[in-house]
């Protein structure tokens, strides 16, 4: 079994990749399910940091290029891959300073990268990475559904409801067996900042756990749908082994989510750091970062995912004892 994730050297994309390893098969419907032979994780540069001992591990390839230039893409499909991990994109804050850009990778890449794979006439398994970005818009109702009407109000936003479609026609055709997983916030993200207009969430937490400030550009009140990067990862993987049959005609998937106010966030960071110093939340208005977010939904319906048993974590606790047990106490 060969794998392919583009995004491959960024955050989910590495605990993704460390997870398949783990398991050493998906089971995507083949009898007998082969085990993992390699995983190509593709992506624009190298990463700050690796996984530890996750890039010298014989089955990790790493292609580093464009996903915008189409031959670059043509060259990553020198071998067939039985899954496409499909997690590169420009974020949602650059996409809004970056118009051309956003259009390019997000809808360009993507393109390149689904015609490649309808080419090798195997039937693999792709998963799309989208967003509740994805909805928005003035009748966008209190709590969004899969259902729900795609309005999207940021350039992200609309490059990801583009994507859903082209993974449900591509499906439609047969010329691969496509998914998108709808994904909330993802929380707790390591390292420093990055241009999506959400990356604040991870900061509340992050920042203050390393003993800096962090400035909260929004209304404490604002509520937004959470996840812990493991039940993401998990998801993405739970997502590409379920049956074409189970996803019916719409293969756009949201992934369960916490439903919690920055407040609540906050709150729970303090409930599990105990006697841990901690930095500020210094509260900032951000107008450019207001309205972006208060474009988004503010709380998802999580039936439709625990249906099909889509992991959800038990508590934002818990989400922050993961990065703790992850990301601080293990160093």
């Amino acid at each position: 079994m060969k794998l392919l994730i583009t995004g491959g050297a960024g955050f989910l994309g590495q605990r993704l990749a460390m997870e398949c390893l783990q398991r050493n098969c998906l089971n995507l419907a083949r009898q007998p399910t082969p085990a993992i032979e390699k995983i190509v994780l593709a992506d624009v540069a190298e990463p700050p940091f690796w996984h530890a001992g996750l890039r010298e591990n014989n089955k990790i390839e790493t292609r580093f290029g464009d996903i915008a230039d189409q031959n670059w893409v043509n060259s990553l499909f020198d071998q067939n891959y039985d899954a496409v991990f499909h997690l590169a994109s420009i974020v949602s804050g650059h996409g809004e300073q970056d118009f051309d850009l956003a259009l390019k990778v997000n809808l360009d890449g993507t393109r390149y990268l689904f015609e490649c794979i309808r080419a090798q006439s195997n039937l693999p398994t792709v998963v799309f990475t989208s967003s509740v970005a994805a909805f928005g818009g003035d009748n966008m109702p209190d709590v969004v559904a899969d259902n729900s009407k795609l309005t999207p109000m940021t350039t992200y936003g609309v490059t990801k409801a583009i994507g859903e479609l082209l993974i449900n026609d591509y499906s439609r055709k047969g010329f691969f067996d496509g998914r998108s997983a709808r994904l909330p916030t993802v929380i707790v993200r390591p390292g420093k900042p990055n241009l999506a207009a959400s990356s604040f969430v991870s900061g509340l937490f992050r920042e203050p756990l390393a003993g800096v400030d962090c400035v909260i550009p929004v209304d404490p009140k604002q509520m937004m749908p959470v996840l812990g990067y493991r039940s993401i990862v998990n998801g993405l993987i739970h997502l590409a082994e379920l049956p074409a049959a189970e996803l019916g005609i719409d293969r756009a998937i949201g992934l369960p989510a916490i439903n919690a106010s920055i407040q609540q966030m906050m709150d729970a960071l303090k409930s599990v750091a105990g006697n841990r110093h901690l930095g500020q939340h210094i509260l900032k208005h951000d107008p450019v970062i207001d309205s972006i977010v208060k474009g988004w939904p503010t709380q998802v319906n999580n039936e439709r995912a625990l249906s099909l048993s889509l992991p959800l974590d038990n508590s934002l606790e818990e989400i922050v004892q993961h990065y703790i047990d992850d990301y601080i106490n293990c160093v």
